[in-house]
């Protein structure tokens, strides 16, 4: 598994190049549902920790809950996450979800684990133009959001602007289920995704917010369904 995995990032990091590393570069967002119950996640909780150490991607790992019934409940499990995963299946027209799954660019799906796979489409996400600018400010723990659309690019008409808060890293020891005796570090876990308001795109999106106490911060903007991300930006 480690070999894949390895020669996956690499392929990526080829392919990208340093200049996937400059910051006018396109942030890939790659969601990745997982549980701390299910035995085939493992790989692709180690996947999120490679990719979190590159500046062109942000991968998230949001736990599910739908494994606690197992025997073991996972202390990162949101419900919330759940029905993320849930509102994306029904927009692909898919009956299930699995763990582990992977959403790129929040329209490109892949079931299992699969890290060549996931590099393709990392690289065709980074490929894409950035339609969206955004200006970010603190003042003291309000946090003030700015996003300007670039007119001379095609945007959707309906987007959401959401704040996602994740601890960039946790170690579990679990004790039962089908992963027990493992101790397992997770990265970039998703603690709160909160929608900051809706966009057309036509003026000038403007908010300001209370910033979390713990955690680090994103600002994704997304077409409603929820459909293809259309920008995303760490706030640093």
């Amino acid at each position: 598994m480690r070999s894949a995995l390895f020669a996956a990032i690499t392929a990526f990091a080829g392919l990208t190049g340093a200049a996937a590393l400059a910051e006018e570069k396109p942030l890939v967002v790659m969601e990745l549902f997982t549980s701390q119950g299910c035995s085939n996640c493992p790989p692709a909780d180690a996947l999120v920790a490679e990719l979190a150490t590159r500046e062109d991607v942000l991968p998230l790992a949001l736990h599910v809950d739908y494994w606690d019934y197992i025997g073991w409940a996972d202390s990162f499990a949101r419900p919330e996450n759940t029905a993320r995963q849930k509102a994306y299946a029904r927009v692909a027209g898919h009956g299930s979800v699995f763990t582990p799954q992977i959403v790129v660019g929040g329209v490109d799906h892949v079931v299992g684990f699969r890290p060549m796979k996931v590099a393709d489409l990392l690289q065709a996400h980074a490929a894409q133009p950035r339609p969206v600018e955004m200006q970010i400010e603190f003042d003291g723990a309000v946090v003030r959001i700015v996003c300007e659309a670039d007119a001379s690019k095609p945007l959707p008409t309906r987007m959401t602007v959401d704040l996602v808060a994740f601890e960039p890293e946790e170690t579990v020891d679990i004790r039962s289920g089908e992963n027990a005796g493992e101790t397992i570090s997770y990265a970039n876990i998703v603690t709160a995704w909160d929608r900051l308001g809706s966009w057309t795109g036509e003026d000038t999106f403007e908010v300001s917010t209370r910033a979390p106490d713990t955690g680090r911060l994103a600002v994704i903007v997304q077409e409603e369904g929820p459909g293809r991300v259309i920008a995303a930006f760490r706030v640093r």
